[in-house]
């Protein structure tokens, strides 16, 4: 085979998605919450559409959503963009599958800046080797995305990783009190107004794993 014709059909086949790397799947269409339910926290306000995205009203403390089909216990990446609109505490956070239990990506806690899984070995983002220091500026969209397996969870800002925590072995748990309700996959404001949009999942292909 000429030379230049196979060079040709690598960069082809280069080109091409892989055969065994899962198309996202969307979980928000942007006008209704569909199979979402307004998480029942304690005198949280109600949930709103509005630009197409899940507004979740500063709530006292919590203001949230949560899926209500099934969602994988692990091998999955989940990915959707937020913003904090009002407040100075988390805004997007995330509860998800991991570890045979469930886990809290927080995204601004404790004031603001910090970024980490609550919890590992009992330990809170705050403490634990997760925690990461993040300024998020009102009003801006950041993308977020969170890859999850059985071995570990890696998470991404704007394309940048911010979490890459080994988690065979060790203890994955929530924090205690009503995030609980979050799971299995839910959003959370805590005192303060936030959105959430393109939010999409996808099993994580074996080569990924």
């Amino acid at each position: 085979m000429p030379r230049l014709l196979l060079a040709l059909l690598c960069l082809a086949a280069a080109g091409q998605a892989q055969p065994n790397e899962a198309e996202w799947k969307s979980l928000f269409d942007g006008k209704t919450l569909g199979d979402w339910k307004e998480t029942q926290f304690t005198a949280s306000p109600a949930v709103r559409i509005e630009n197409g995205a899940i507004v979740l009203t500063a709530g006292n403390p919590l203001t949230g959503v949560t899926w209500s089909k099934a969602f994988p216990e692990s091998g999955y990446e989940l990915r959707f963009e937020g913003v904090r609109l009002l407040g100075g505490d988390f805004f997007a956070s995330v509860t998800f599958p991991a570890g045979g239990n469930f886990a809290t990506w927080v995204l601004g806690g404790w004031g603001g800046d910090i970024v980490g899984i609550s919890s590992i070995d009992g330990w809170d983002a705050s403490d634990n080797e997760t925690r990461t220091y993040f300024n998020f500026e009102t009003a801006r969209w950041y993308t977020f995305r969170l890859q999850v397996t059985g071995d570990r969870i890696m998470a991404w800002i704007d394309g940048q990783r911010i979490v890459n925590v080994e988690i065979r072995g060790r203890a994955i748990s929530l924090r205690h009190g009503d995030i609980k309700l979050s799971a299995p996959l839910g959003f959370a404001s805590y005192n303060t107004t936030g959105g959430i949009r393109k939010i999409e999942y996808r099993p994580i292909a074996a080569k990924q794993q």
